[in-house]
């Protein structure tokens, strides 16, 4: 990605406020129904004594681990940092942009509730993917970081609910 792809990529939303407000609550109304639905999933496997509880417990917790030990190592700049130019959503922490954690999460708790509730999966999975524009339009990452992280997510919904 270049400087202009980036300022192009970001512009749409970077030159009108409501649009800024917008995207800025999408991204805390989509992550936050990642981590509420989670928990309250897990209550209810726990609660009917689930035994596919173990695995949704384990799975995220093995996976969210790896990417974030690979993020640090990695320690990718954002577009932000590369570009010089503020992002659209808050955020200033430096690297760690790939893959991103917000998406590979929602990813990975998607394909978790697709496992016992496909139509409910698939709504997390939607969810995830307008998860993974905003955080690029709001230029807290790159095209491949959300990607990545889109990706990974599957793969481990896949290696740890289906290959297991």
């Amino acid at each position: 990605m270049t400087r202009d792809s980036y300022i192009r990529l970001t512009g749409v939303i970077r030159s009108h406020p409501g649009r800024i407000r917008f995207v800025t609550v999408l991204n805390r109304m989509i992550t936050g129904l990642s981590y509420l639905v989670y928990p309250l999933f897990l209550l209810a496997l726990l609660l009917t004594g689930h035994p596919f509880l173990v695995r949704a417990v384990l799975v995220p917790a093995v996976s969210f681990l790896g990417v974030s030990l690979f993020r640090n190592i990695l320690n990718a700049p954002r577009p932000y940092e590369k570009f010089d130019l503020p992002p659209v959503l808050k955020k200033d922490t430096p690297g760690k942009s790939f893959p991103s954690r917000h998406v590979f999460s929602a990813f990975v708790i998607a394909m978790t509730v697709l496992y016992l509730y496909p139509a409910a999966g698939c709504v997390l999975l939607a969810c995830g993917t307008v998860l993974a524009v905003i955080r690029v339009v709001g230029g807290v990452h790159e095209p491949r970081d959300v990607i990545a992280g889109a990706l990974l997510g599957i793969a481990c919904g896949i290696f740890g609910y289906y290959w297991i």
